[in-house]
């Protein structure tokens, strides 16, 4: 596969959806900008990519959510009146999200799909491998979720899925990777299918909104025919590039938190607040809170 020797520096974070679960709140305020406690939704991902080690970060967004982008950009005139009134953590704080990476907002014009938002994303990324967040879900574990994928890749060079095992009955919400050899918590993948009939799934290791993908994964994606709904799926590229060559996946350590649906937003700021406040007391930080 192409690109297996290249320096791992992209992540790709699609943020074009409409937020149709959150409406009347996301008609004008994007969902990837409701905050989880002090920081929006899409700056947990990308503070998650830059401590796997991403350098530039390519924001798929779509008309109407310019203020995706515009959240990573430095705000003279907050900044000037923070500095002139002394609020200098709060500065601080404001300044953090301008520096964490290049940004590279691309805009998907439909919305196609997820294979499509990372289709799109080839005019930055070019023929490098690159890693991709999907937002809807908060990393909390020891260690980042992305950075356990980017061990792995290290190891392998070949592209890395996030797994996670699932109860049977709600398998069905997911799509499900089918392997054929394990080493620990590393899983040779031999075959994904996006959301099975929980009787029809081959295994109960789910596919989670984090990847590592060689660029082999751009001219897949253009030979993928749109599916339901006119939608390019990402498993389906994914399948072509197994049948190419080898696909890995990691059972990762901790858990990935919902933010994609109003219950889960809620009870993952919950969880976050109350972990906040226990760190506040003993002094101490917790890594589970943090990317």
């Amino acid at each position: 596969m192409t690109g297996r020797m290249s320096d791992l520096r992209y992540c790709v974070i699609p943020a074009a959806g409409l937020g149709t679960r959150f409406l009347p709140a996301t008609k004008v305020l994007p969902k990837e900008l409701l905050p989880v406690l002090d920081r929006p939704v899409i700056q947990w991902g990308v503070e998650e990519a830059v401590d796997a080690g991403a350098t530039d970060v390519v924001l798929i967004i779509s008309e109407g959510k310019e203020a995706i982008a515009a959240h990573f950009e430095e705000a003279p005139l907050l900044e000037s009146v923070l500095r002139q009134r002394g609020k200098f953590a709060d500065l601080e704080a404001v300044q953090h999200s301008s520096h964490l990476a290049t940004f590279h907002p691309v805009y998907q014009q439909e919305p196609h799909g997820l294979g499509h938002a990372v289709l799109i994303a080839k005019e930055v990324v070019g023929d490098q491998p690159f890693m991709c967040v999907l937002p809807d879900d908060v990393s909390h574990a020891n260690r980042s979720v992305l950075s356990q994928l980017r061990t792995a890749w290290n190891e392998f060079r070949v592209p890395i899925l996030a797994l996670s095992r699932m109860p049977r009955e709600i398998i069905g919400r997911y799509g499900v990777a089918t392997v054929a050899e394990s080493r620990g918590n590393l899983h040779r993948v031999t075959k994904v299918v996006e959301k099975p009939k929980p009787e029809e799934a081959e295994s109960d290791l789910a596919i989670m909104g984090r990847y590592i993908l060689t660029a082999d994964v751009f001219t897949a994606l253009k030979q993928t025919a749109p599916g339901a709904g006119g939608e390019i799926q990402l498993t389906d590229g994914i399948n072509k590039l197994i049948a190419q060559g080898t696909v890995w996946g990691v059972e990762f350590s901790g858990e990935l938190l919902d933010v994609g649906t109003p219950k889960g937003w809620l009870a993952t700021n919950v969880l976050l607040a109350a972990e906040r406040e226990a760190e506040a007391e003993s002094g101490g930080p917790s890594n589970m809170s943090r990317p």
